[in-house]
């Protein structure tokens, strides 16, 4: 295998995107997701697309032991990737005392976050004694507030910000990097699973293609962050955020992200 890309959540709207991305640029995949069916379809139409090879690993990213058992099937198998890219993850709109399920909380925080971490911790020293290897953690702009509404999820995309910005700079000097993706509201399946496709935030999205070419550009040249994909408002609200009183901040993200809501004003 040559120039290998560990690509986890490979079958969604963003994954897609990779997986074409770097199987048109002539490298292999190892695809990672729930769903052995969609997986080895996948493999299939790249295979047969862009003539590289594509190998899958099936298990639900949630679990404690997914990351474990990821690493040991690469090691096993002799499947050194070159690039990873934390792209597995999902949201989901509700009241965080009232709406929404611990159930549902804690699986998010196993994806976004624990997983994650996890794949890192196993795979970044192997990386590290090659002296070289690229990583991709799609994070959000949802990093830069706190989200009410998405309380959860919002809190999930800033650890993956602030951990990817201290692992860059812990690997200054060893062949290795370490990028965050920050997209803007993008018109992919995560809204529809996340139940967002009647609010505000979700009314103007953007599609995911240009987003992960500038994921993918910004982590092949070892940028810190990339922010891609701000639709709308959103490009305004970005460069307001910080300068913003919190409370104000605060109400108007809620009120985004309130599918009863019936104003856009702060």
């Amino acid at each position: 295998m040559k120039n290998t890309a560990l690509i986890t959540g490979s079958y969604g709207g963003l994954g897609t995107c990779f997986v074409n991305i770097h199987a048109d640029k002539g490298g292999d995949l190892i695809l990672v997701g729930r769903s052995q069916k969609k997986l080895d379809a996948q493999a299939a139409e790249v295979i047969e697309k862009y003539h590289v090879t594509a190998h899958t690993i099936a298990v639900d990213l949630s679990l404690p032991e997914a990351a474990q058992h990821i690493y040991d099937i690469c090691r096993e198998k002799g499947w050194l990737p070159e690039i990873i890219i934390n792209n597995a993850g999902f949201g989901g709109q509700g009241d965080f005392a009232r709406e929404r399920t611990m159930a549902q909380d804690m699986s998010m925080i196993a994806v976004n976050i624990e997983t994650p971490t996890r794949l890192l911790k196993l795979f970044l020293p192997d990386m590290i004694d090659r002296g070289s290897g690229r990583v991709l953690n799609v994070s959000s702009t949802a990093a830069i507030m706190p989200g009410p509404l998405q309380a959860v999820y919002y809190a999930t995309k800033a650890y993956v910000t602030s951990w990817s910005n201290a692992l860059w700079r812990e690997l200054q000097g060893t062949g290795v990097t370490v990028t965050a993706l920050m997209p803007g509201a993008m018109n992919t399946g995560f809204a529809r699973a996340g139940g967002l496709t009647e609010t505000k935030m979700f009314s103007n999205t953007v599609e995911p293609l240009k987003v992960a070419e500038d994921g993918y550009n910004g982590m092949m040249k070892g940028e810190l962050n990339v922010i891609s994909g701000l639709p709308g408002w959103q490009k305004p609200f970005m460069s307001m955020a910080p300068m913003l009183p919190k409370k104000t901040m605060l109400n108007f993200v809620y009120n985004q992200q309130n599918p009863n809501s019936a104003n856009w004003i702060f």
